[in-house]
């Protein structure tokens, strides 16, 4: 993998406003694990303890984990962040972990995936920063063109509902299918009104790429086909516009942890320049900077 040139970073302005930020917090009276140590461990009037030492993220392996390989090996030190890196396949155990406490942050998702995930998993996580966007592509190893897809092929879809609602609203905008016009970010295949004689398959996200040989076309997620040697840019049939798209992957914690200083800094670090560089320097359009607050 390419990395791009370090450039200078402005490390005295953000050790100040880290600084700035951890006394302010602790000004307020932050709340603290009775289990994390130290003398106010009991609530009776005992000091309360800020976050310490090394600060955990989950991540998918392209380009999240690349990306936070990229802020620990070059940005973080001079912050003052101990940043450690966990790389996970899925994306389930990600959202588990941190909800449990096992592991502080993940970054390997977006707004809707994480809104269905804590209606359904009971789970209260919530965005701290936007990063950036992967679009998602249609792929296939024998057509040329979207065009040449025919009456009988068949196209291997995601199964999560907030991925195949996507993938499905990528066909339609394309003229591939027709929705219902109340089809909304969830839509289903039962929401296609005119399938245009294509079958569809719904797989798990992370297994498209090794099944792209069975079908005639799958639509896949950017990190997944970053992975599988796949170029959106250059590769992608179809592939998702990123102007106001709402689908920005971002940094998350449990709700509660959102001020930790630790996450505070990190979030900088991934919205700076060096990262912007980053990005399109080793994506080329694959991956586009999205930075900024998620939505509300």
């Amino acid at each position: 993998m390419r990395t791009a040139s370090r450039s200078p970073f402005r490390t005295g302005a953000l050790l100040a406003a880290t600084a700035a930020l951890t006394l302010g917090l602790a000004a307020c009276g932050t709340d603290s694990d009775p289990d994390t140590g130290g003398d106010g461990g009991s609530g009776d009037g005992g000091t309360e303890q800020t976050p310490s030492g090394p600060l955990s993220v989950a991540a998918s392996p392209t380009p999240h984990a690349a990306i936070l390989t990229f802020v620990r090996d070059n940005l973080a030190e001079e912050a003052g962040l101990e940043l450690e890196v966990r790389e996970f396949a899925d994306y389930v155990l990600p959202n588990t972990a941190v909800d449990s406490g096992e592991i502080d942050a993940n970054y390997f998702q977006h707004r809707p995936y994480l809104d269905d995930f804590n209606e359904n998993q009971g789970t209260d996580i919530v965005p701290v920063v936007n990063v950036h966007l992967e679009p998602l592509g249609l792929y296939s190893n024998s057509l040329q063109s979207a065009d040449d897809l025919a009456e009988g092929d068949t196209v291997a879809i995601p199964n999560d509902a907030t991925n195949a609602g996507r993938a499905l609203h990528l066909l339609a905008d394309n003229g591939v299918i027709e929705l219902a016009e109340d089809a909304g970010a969830e839509a289903t295949v039962a929401d296609i009104t005119d399938d245009g004689g294509l079958s569809f398959q719904e797989l798990e996200a992370a297994t498209l790429p090794r099944a792209l040989e069975d079908f005639d076309a799958a639509v896949i997620n950017g990190n997944y086909a970053i992975e599988a040697d796949l170029a959106p840019a250059d590769d992608a049939l179809l592939l998702e516009a990123a102007e106001g798209n709402p689908y920005a992957n971002f940094l998350a914690v449990k709700a509660g942890n959102e001020d930790d200083p630790r996450v505070r800094t990190l979030a900088e670090l991934l919205n700076s320049d060096e990262v912007e560089q980053f990005i399109e320097e080793t994506y080329a359009g694959s991956v586009v900077p999205a930075f900024g607050a998620p939505a509300s």
